[in-house]
């Protein structure tokens, strides 16, 4: 840390361990692990003795009975063993909250500033908060009283955390100097700050909301705090000009897969989830105040919308295409666009193949007869796939793919595209459309969104096409002239076809679906589906929030779809500034001089840049002043500026 910008006289922060510093309630878990150690007894009698630790638990940190009643009565119905404690204490070393467990630095970093406070017992306290680097003397608990056979049969009733209004005492008679902040879930902890033992006090309510306890809350000296961060932030401890990730709102559109959500919450951001698309009003209203926004394919992003987005990092796809958002007006304020490329690339290919056998054989036709209760066992208009040549426009991910796969099954490919791609397997590259459309048997769409693909395929397309010609499209529903196709398969140009997207789709799946197409024989319609598989949007999922959250917590924009690429590691043992500016002259220059004025010793920089945007990241000591961050914020040029710890 540099000399010229030493820490603030900080305050010592209390913490409580039960359901603060870990996620848990001890006593129940050891209530929980006894019970199932002993399966002799009758199951309702074991869960009567966890049910019932559980509601003294509850009713004392609630401040409903006293705390000294509560803490006897349940060692009394326990009884553990030193090994059943051994056996608590590693079951607590996996559970501590997740906010605590990522500022672990932070207990290092300032000994003695870290206080742990329970009505637990130092026989499991001492190991676990060991472990994040919180010695035993800065811990205030109880002690266990055990028999010669090992056996707890009591608590040491002189130590003051075992009476009521204990921790009041406890930490009053630590004598710290300057001030002390307590943090904790429970009445008893709201009392060290009723009590006058400590100056501030935050209500945690990271693992459990206790009611009454929060609703002591008063703005100023007593407030809640969802996470660890949220405290630090507030007192001033390294991060201190950091916004707390509890702050940072995730907002997931369209039913976006639920390990994202995990993944989310797993990190500590405050995530709200909405089950369909939005449309562009309802999105103005909802973007308000959202850092990150997770989408698929049906809420548009537009100029409008981003208007309103007041604090908007980020935009996930959770998809393929990036269509459905304005990519300009992201990149012009500085709002970083992901999607998932290749997520679900393997779906599509295997939905395409299904769907060209299916037509192939004529199968969707025979089986709507069946149901009818015709029997057609005739082998007309049945062809084998194999032999057949198939014209793949697009050769992206799933277009290659495709290819390699319709070989597997003897098929001859040839494919179109605008740029040069690698030829995989035996497939032969046609630098003319209409030379791939007068010779496929077969022809599937792999395009992507852009404008200029509207209507790719339209009338005078379909006429160049061979007499009895598959039409499959699993790309864009704007890239094919709906109307053409419907008079392409009545008159038979078209022998069958497989649509899974329209230029037109229901915004929710209780919104009616309207289209020329209903009813024509040998053409299968599905809902857009074609990436839509458990596996491929568990993959979408946990590629697309794996790549917001390292933007978020690092800086990376591998993937980016409008950003300068810049992969970065962890932020460990130091600040890293990031500076996303518009590529204009002087701003790595105004940059270097702020450094230079404030004595910032740089331990890394980045530079990347793109037709629009620069992207500096700079890596510091830890220590510096607030005001160097205000005039980086004020470089000319700036279009977002983030510190992380």
């Amino acid at each position: 840390m540099n000399a010229s910008f030493p820490q603030p006289n900080l305050a010592t922060l209390v913490l409580d361990f039960d359901s603060t510093f870990t996620q848990v309630e001890a006593l129940d878990v050891l209530a929980e692990l006894l019970s199932a150690a002993d399966p002799a007894r009758p199951d309702a009698e074991r869960l009567a003795d966890v049910a019932h630790i559980k509601t003294l638990t509850d009713q004392a940190m609630s401040g409903e009975i006293s705390f000294a009643e509560a803490l006897q009565r349940r060692v009394q119905i326990l009884k553990p063993t030193r090994e059943d404690i051994a056996a608590l204490t590693e079951v607590l070393k996996g559970r501590v909250s997740a906010s605590v467990e990522r500022n672990r630095a932070v207990f290092a970093e300032n000994p003695g500033k870290f206080r742990i406070i329970s009505g637990g017992f130092h026989e499991f306290i001492d190991p676990v908060v060991a472990e994040l680097g919180i010695e035993a003397e800065y811990v205030l608990a109880n002690r266990l009283i055990f028999d010669a056979n090992g056996v707890a049969t009591g608590v040491d009733q002189t130590n003051p955390c075992s009476q009521d209004g204990g921790k009041i005492v406890a930490v009053r008679n630590l004598s710290l100097s300057g001030d002390v902040v307590m943090i904790g879930d429970g009445w008893t902890d709201y009392e060290v700050y009723k009590g006058g033992a400590a100056n501030r006090f935050y209500a945690f309510t990271e693992n459990v909301t206790r009611p009454k306890v929060v609703a002591t809350a008063d703005g100023a000296s007593v407030q809640v705090a969802a996470t660890l961060d949220e405290v630090l932030h507030a007192e001033g401890y390294e991060g201190r000009y950091s916004f707390p990730r509890s702050k940072l709102k995730v907002l997931l559109l369209e039913n976006v897969h639920p390990d994202a959500v995990r993944a989310f919450r797993e990190e500590g951001y405050d995530v709200t989830t909405v089950k369909g698309a939005l449309d562009e009003d309802a999105l103005i209203e909802a973007i308000q105040g959202v850092h990150i926004l997770g989408l698929r394919s049906k809420t548009n992003v537009t100029a409008k919308v981003l208007e309103h987005a007041d604090k908007l990092l980020a935009v996930g796809a959770f998809c393929i295409g990036t269509n459905q958002i304005d990519l300009k007006a992201c990149s012009q304020k500085g709002i970083a666009v992901f999607n998932a490329p290749y997520s679900n690339t393997r779906s599509v290919v295997e939905m395409v193949m299904g769907l060209t056998v299916i037509l192939t054989r004529s199968i969707y036709d025979k089986s709507v007869s069946m149901h009818q209760g015709k029997w057609d066992k005739s082998a007309t208009g049945a062809l084998d796939v194999r032999g057949k040549t198939l014209g793949i426009i697009g050769y992206g991910a799933i277009g290659s793919q495709l290819s390699v796969l319709a070989e597997a099954f003897g098929m001859r490919v040839i494919y179109y595209d605008l740029a040069e791609k690698l030829t995989l397997g035996n497939a032969r590259r046609y630098r003319s459309l209409d030379a791939l459309l007068a010779e496929a048997d077969v022809i599937s769409l792999h395009v992507d969104g852009r404008p200029e693909n509207k209507n790719l395929i339209g009338a005078a397309q379909f006429a160049r096409m061979k007499d009895g010609v598959l039409f499959i499209n699993l790309s864009r529903g704007h890239v094919v002239e709906i109307d053409a196709l419907a008079k392409a398969l009545a008159s038979g140009k078209v022998y069958g076809a497989a649509i899974d997207v329209f230029p037109e789709e229901p915004r929710t799946n209780d919104d009616p679906f309207v289209s020329s197409l209903i009813g024509l024989k040998n053409l299968i319609l599905t809902p857009h589906i074609g990436g839509s598989t458990e596996e491929a949007q568990e993959a979408i999922g946990q590629f697309a929030s794996e790549r917001l959250l390292n933007f978020l917590n690092r800086g990376d924009t591998t993937f980016s779809v409008n950003m300068p690429h810049v992969q970065l590691s962890e932020v460990e043992g130091r600040h890293r500034f990031l500076h996303l500016h518009r590529n204009v002259p002087g701003v790595m220059a105004a940059i270097n001089q702020i450094m230079a004025k404030y004595d910032l010793n740089v331990l890394g920089q980045h530079l990347k840049t793109n037709e629009t945007l620069g992207y500096v990241i700079v890596d510091v000591d830890k220590g510096y002043p607030k005001e160097a961050l205000e005039e980086l914020k004020a470089v000319n040029g700036t279009l977002k500026f983030r510190s992380l710890m």
